[in-house]
């Protein structure tokens, strides 16, 4: 019988709650130290420090050193690609009318509307992005397979993205990545992290203390709802 070699480890790893938690908790693309994560998570510091290993082990996160302390990250954007497509697959074997979370809860709303996949922008904002620049032909995917075109350079080029420059770094490019809360893909890849740095750095959205929600200021709903329109 034919499979697919580490699907099961890597599930078996995610299975735990705890360790679960602590992996989404790096979704936004941050190291945090094992006391952070315990918290987070509700483990203790020793069993925290048992699931650490694991997960380090198994390959899902990394360690950092930084003097004398040690912080863990996720391995890698292919983590949390596969961990956001996790997520939107638990969110489909949800009641239908368990999949919508009201707006008074707050916080879910927001990061229903933007947040940090990773290193990239997700989101209600992302996957209109995505549905527009594969409408205007930015884009041209075959399958998972996503290219930018002739068009789609120099429509970023406008928006400040360099996409020769961005090409030379050592990871995919672009790919469509599944977006759990809208069970539609967003633009992953190393553009998909370039578009996220800049609308930091245009002050189009900024990070949220206390979640992976981005705050979007009008501005910045208005440009990137532009995009490539």
């Amino acid at each position: 019988m034919e499979y697919s070699p580490g699907i099961s480890s890597v599930a078996a790893l995610l299975a735990d709650p705890g360790r679960a938690a602590m992996v989404w908790a790096l979704m936004d693309g941050s190291a945090r130290p094992a006391g952070e994560l315990a918290l987070l998570a509700g483990l203790s510091p020793s069993s925290a420090s048992a699931h650490l290993a694991k997960l380090t082990e198994g390959g899902l996160l990394v360690q950092q050193s930084h003097g004398r302390n040690r912080y863990y990250a996720l391995a890698g954007p292919e983590v949390g690609q596969a961990v956001e497509a996790l997520a939107g697959a638990a969110l489909a074997t949800l009641p239908r009318k368990s999949r919508v979370v009201p707006a008074s809860r707050g916080t879910p709303m927001a990061m229903r509307e933007a947040r940090t996949c990773y290193d990239h922008l997700a989101g209600e904002l992302a996957v209109g992005v995505f549905e527009r620049m594969s409408a205007a032909g930015w884009l041209a995917q075959d399958g998972k397979q996503v290219t930018i075109t002739d068009a789609g350079t120099q429509g970023l080029q406008v928006l400040g993205i360099d996409v020769p420059a961005v090409a030379q770094r050592r990871r995919q490019l672009a790919c469509a990545c599944p977006d759990w809360s809208e069970r539609k893909p967003h633009l992953g890849g190393a553009i998909g992290a370039a578009l996220l740095l800049r609308c930091k750095e245009a002050g189009w959205v900024r990070p949220s203390n206390s979640s992976r929600a981005l705050h979007v200021s009008p501005e910045g709903r208005q440009v990137i709802g532009a995009i490539a329109q």
